[in-house]
């Protein structure tokens, strides 16, 4: 991946400018097809019940994965420099101060 290239700097810079749920669900929207959209649904996911220690057959039922995809997850998930667990804490961080003010 040429993370350096102008069209991936692009790409990263249109994420970060995101305001909030309603600019990301129109841009995602427009940047990928609908399947697109729920595998990388499930991936997060996966990564999520990974991170719970949930077996495979598990997710690969609750989510329809492969193994072989769910192994990749596993794979960044605990791989040094990866975002799953990063972006991860933050939603579930999120969470539970929305829950707590009553904003869920």
């Amino acid at each position: 991946m040429d993370w350096e290239s102008e069209e991936s700097k692009k790409l990263i810079k249109a994420v970060l400018a995101l305001k909030n749920e309603d600019e990301a669900k129109r841009f995602l929207r427009d940047l990928m097809t609908k399947k697109e959209i729920n595998e990388f649904s499930k991936r997060l996911r996966a990564a999520e019940l990974l991170m719970d220690f949930t077996p495979y057959a598990y997710i690969e039922k609750e989510t329809g994965l492969s193994s072989t995809t769910i192994a990749r997850v596993s794979k960044w998930l605990n791989r040094r420099g990866g975002a799953y667990k990063e972006i991860i804490n933050r939603i579930h961080h999120n969470n539970t101060i929305r829950s707590r003010r009553g904003l869920s």
